[in-house]
């Protein structure tokens, strides 16, 4: 086994092998596209150590997307406290090793093995790493089932969180599935599709293959408003989305927004898995009412039901998701914590956090906009 320094070094076949078909983003496209656009790379605090093992006739086994870090942004799971805690005593917390899709609250596989032997000596070499002098701890953030429990085996501490879901039960059109809803959640929500509406704003979905790369100009625009508008850079350059849809346009779309002029006032940039979209980013150029959970929300599942997709994954956090019918779904991050005073302590916390995220997850539940039962009428 040993550390790779860049994606540009294995060859992209190889290692979409051992990815699950359902999570573009930890296709070899997407993490090289992060490091050669320089938005994932030592020069922002992201040094790729990605590890890889191969067999005795130099076929990839396993692969492992890892980064040394620097600092804990861009991650989604927030560990200031621990880093706080680290230098309270004494220790550097930076840098630590972490297992992730870089600026991507994106769950999926992150070890990625032909068998759960090899999948479980990526493992091992991470804990020999972060036991090390060199890195204070080890993290996979986002991780599926498969992974939490071969890391919780091994004595990695899990903490908990939650994101918001759709998911179609077999419903073939917007109206359909809106038939769920009780009626005074339904006529909600077509109260403010029709605010949308009225305001002029029309709406047109593009895929990777239809977009040309003068496009991205407008696009990136709003993309980075959002960064700015809160005082902030934006985490990815323009060259990494016309690298994307240079390099993997099948697994992108772009909802684009138009007004009565045909000016472009907003977009949400997804990326398409097998079965599932996930939205990513988003920005407008103008402030209209409805139009973010237009974009963002309604126009997504409407693709997702007219494109028989099974599940719209729309980013994490935010309760106002409930309402539109997104339900709480556990997610879970596996963290190597190496003996010592802090380990303990580690551990309480996140057993706390777990049952208040589960208290959390329970009273979200009864905000769902969906008939309680099949007995109770429109």
């Amino acid at each position: 086994m040993h550390t790779l320094a860049c994606m540009a070094d294995v060859p992209a076949a190889d290692w979409n092998a051992l990815v699950d078909s359902d999570q573009p983003a930890l296709r070899h496209e997407f993490l090289h596209q992060l490091e050669f656009s320089r938005a994932a790379t030592p020069d922002t605090g992201w040094v790729p150590a990605h590890r890889l093992e191969h067999d005795s006739q130099g076929g990839l086994m396993a692969a492992l997307p890892l980064y040394e870090k620097q600092h804990s942004f861009g991650e989604f799971v927030f560990d200031f406290a621990l880093a706080d805690a680290w230098q309270r005593q004494g220790l550097a917390y930076y840098p630590k090793l972490l297992s992730a899709i870089p600026f991507s609250p994106l769950p999926g596989p992150r070890l990625l093995g032909q068998d759960d032997s090899a999948r479980e000596r990526l493992a091992v070499a991470m804990e020999s790493m972060a036991d090390g002098e060199r890195y204070s701890t080890a993290h996979v953030l986002f991780c599926l089932p498969r992974d939490l429990t071969l890391l919780r085996e091994r004595g990695w501490i899990s903490r908990h969180g939650c994101r918001f879901l759709w998911q179609n039960q077999g419903h073939e059109t917007f109206d359909d599935w809106l038939r769920t809803f009780r009626a005074k959640k339904r006529k909600n929500l077509l109260r403010e599709r029709r605010r949308v509406h009225d305001q002029g704003v029309r709406f047109l979905w593009r895929e990777g293959e239809a977009l040309a790369s003068a496009d991205w100009t407008g696009l990136y625009a709003l993309y980075a408003r959002t960064y700015h508008l809160r005082g902030q850079r934006p985490y990815l350059p323009p060259d990494f989305f016309r690298g994307l849809a240079g390099s993997m346009p099948g697994q992108l779309l772009i909802i684009e927004a138009y007004d009565r002029e045909d000016e472009l006032i907003a977009m949400a940039f997804c990326l398409k898995g097998t079965e599932t979209l996930y939205g990513r980013h988003w920005g407008a150029a103008r402030d209209l009412d409805g139009l973010h959970f237009e974009t963002c929300y309604y126009q997504g599942i409407d693709y997702c039901l007219q494109n028989r997709l099974r599940a719209f994954d729309p980013g994490t956090q935010g309760e106002h998701k409930l309402l539109r019918g997104f339900e709480p779904i556990e997610t879970a991050s596996m963290h190597w914590i190496p003996s010592g005073p802090l380990r303990r302590a580690v551990a309480d916390y996140a057993a706390a956090e777990a049952r208040h995220n589960q208290d959390y997850m329970n009273v979200a539940r009864q905000h769902l906009p969906f008939h309680r039962d099949a007995g109770e009428g429109p």
